[in-house]
């Protein structure tokens, strides 16, 4: 009798591993095929430790380039507005650095979207995912390639979210960037954002850097 029982599971394991073959090949070919971006992109995560340097904080965390890969990715990780004090999340095309000094970040700057603490709970999480689907779905045309990523701030005197991009002398670019991200966001026409040059971020004298352009 037990070796019956015995072969009986066996029977049943075979054919359940059968019907799942069954049901996988059922599925349409869409389903089956992850959907490729036109990019791949890079998630860096920053924790502020003093005892090591501010390049040492900064650790890419994984690359992705299908749609099906970022949303893993996204729904495992924490959301913005879990992150402790001083930490930061960025989202940067593979192979820039989320540093002013990379190559292809030096000449350009970042519109720059400043929230009050209560929008953390309200607004951050929102605008975040919804800046990561505009950068991995290219959803600036034809001046998506001057985009290099973006970097959500987590601080306590109030969280950042700024979109770098690439050329800040591209003056029509910058600007439909932001018009765009701005439309995105559902941002009032009355609440106005700015863009600042990281060279002028890196030289201001005190604690505020001018906009070179607002929307």
């Amino acid at each position: 009798m037990a070796a019956n029982k015995s072969g009986d599971m066996e029977v049943d394991q075979s054919d359940k591993k059968n019907n799942e073959v069954a049901n996988v090949e059922e599925l349409p070919p869409e389903l089956l095929i992850k959907h490729p971006l036109q990019n791949i992109w890079t998630l860096w995560y920053y924790e502020n430790d003093r005892n090591r340097s501010w390049e040492e904080n900064q650790r890419e965390i994984t690359s992705f380039d299908t749609v099906e890969d970022f949303w893993g990715l996204y729904n495992h990780i924490k959301a913005a507005s879990e992150l402790r004090q001083g930490c930061d999340y960025s989202l940067f095309k593979k192979g820039v650095r989320p540093m002013w000094e990379d190559e292809a970040n030096k000449h350009g700057g970042r519109w720059l979207i400043n929230l009050e603490k209560k929008q953390r709970t309200l607004d951050l999480d929102n605008f975040w995912l919804e800046i990561l689907l505009c950068l991995i779905g290219e959803a600036f045309d034809e001046y998506s390639d001057d985009v290099c990523g973006a970097v959500v701030n987590i601080r306590n005197k109030g969280d950042k979210i700024g979109v770098w991009t690439a050329d800040a002398s591209r003056g029509q670019s910058v600007m439909e960037i932001g018009r765009r991200l701005k439309e995105r966001l559902n941002i009032p026409q009355k609440v106005i954002i700015g863009y600042q040059i990281h060279k002028d971020t890196m030289n201001k004298s005190g604690s505020v850097t001018k906009n070179t352009y607002t929307i």
